[in-house]
């Protein structure tokens, strides 16, 4: 009795669904047939779309960055050498991190953060360093109006270990070290970006302070003898620009200048900063790298020992090991 049941029952629900379009094979591989209670069993489940599961697609980050390592190595060593010299290593590592943040188009956070250090050791002379620094930028922008954003600056700059002069027959003279100087820099205005490689940079509203940790260096870089820290207020522009010219050839230049209203306006400080990047193949590349600053109150010896405010330029050259991580572009 239950038996007769069920089998009218699954004969009901398997009218009462739609019809499909779809072939039931009701006879096994001996061609034998199914009893009454299977054949209505597939019939049934034939008829029952099974939900199909798509995989969630996730949103795209936000957040974009990559890192930039290049390593660059000499030595030399001489043995019974005839014109005369000093066996010698040097090296040059550069590390340029950037991690930035953007909403669509109307927000950006950008950051920046570039390490440097060289040395060259002759052995039979001193050891002395050809490249220091310690540079993190980062700025803030909210578009106000078509390519003009309202933007924040933060800059600050340094080195990471005692410079030295060398005199001739004279001891080595002690011209910077860790945070003798160091610049931060804060500034409120207006970025303006025509084109992609481009950002103008207006802030009208910039503060300044100037770090010199050890009294003896104070003066050298126009604080005063007793000021550790002195504060200043000005304008800054500011131009970066960063293009990728080919597959191989990329250029990355940063120009600052800036106007003190609390010591002389009219002299402007200026910061450029040029790099140079050619891509020899995945391993290695050459590159140049340029840095040109020009500081009225940044007194420099010259040969005679003179102390004037004077343009510093420093070149390196490298072919070396280069590699890059994340969504750095070479």
């Amino acid at each position: 009795m239950i038996r007769k049941f069920f089998s009218f029952f699954l004969l009901f629900v398997s009218i009462a669904l739609p019809a499909q379009e779809r072939v039931v094979d009701t006879t096994l591989d001996g061609g034998k047939k199914l009893s009454v209670g299977h054949e209505m069993s597939l019939i049934i489940a034939s008829k029952i779309a099974l939900p199909r599961i798509e995989p969630e697609v996730p949103e795209p980050s936000k957040w974009s960055g990559g890192t930039l390592l290049q390593l660059g190595f000499s030595q030399l060593a001489l043995s019974s050498w005839a014109s005369g010299g000093y066996d010698n290593i040097a090296l040059n590592a550069y590390v340029n991190i950037y991690r930035n943040y953007a909403v669509l188009d109307d927000m950006f956070w950008e950051n920046r953060l570039q390490i440097a250090y060289g040395f060259i050791q002759s052995f039979g002379d001193r050891y002395k360093k050809s490249d220091d620094k310690f540079i993190f930028d980062s700025k803030l922008g909210y578009r106000a109006i078509n390519n003009f954003f309202a933007a924040a600056t933060f800059n600050f700059r340094t080195q990471m270990t005692n410079g030295f002069t060398f005199p001739a027959n004279k001891e080595p003279v002690l011209v910077s070290s860790p945070f003798a100087p160091a610049y931060f820099s804060l500034g409120i205005g207006m970025d303006y970006k025509p084109v992609k490689p481009l950002s103008l940079n207006f802030s009208p509203l910039t503060g300044n302070l100037v770090i010199v940790d050890k009294r003896e260096l104070r003066t050298r870089y126009g604080n005063k003898i007793d000021q550790a820290a002195k504060i200043e207020l000005g304008a800054q522009f500011k131009v970066d620009y960063k293009h990728q010219i080919n597959s191989k050839l990329n250029i990355t230049s940063t120009l600052n200048l800036f106007s003190d209203y609390l010591g002389k306006p009219a002299n402007i400080k200026v910061h450029w900063d040029l790099l140079m990047d050619s891509k020899i193949n995945k391993y290695f590349s050459a590159s140049i790298r340029t840095n040109l600053i020009y500081d009225d109150e940044i007194l420099i010896a010259d040969k005679e020992g003179h102390m004037a405010p004077r343009i510093q330029l420093k070149e390196i050259l490298q072919i070396g090991f280069s590699y890059t991580f994340g969504d750095f572009k070479k």
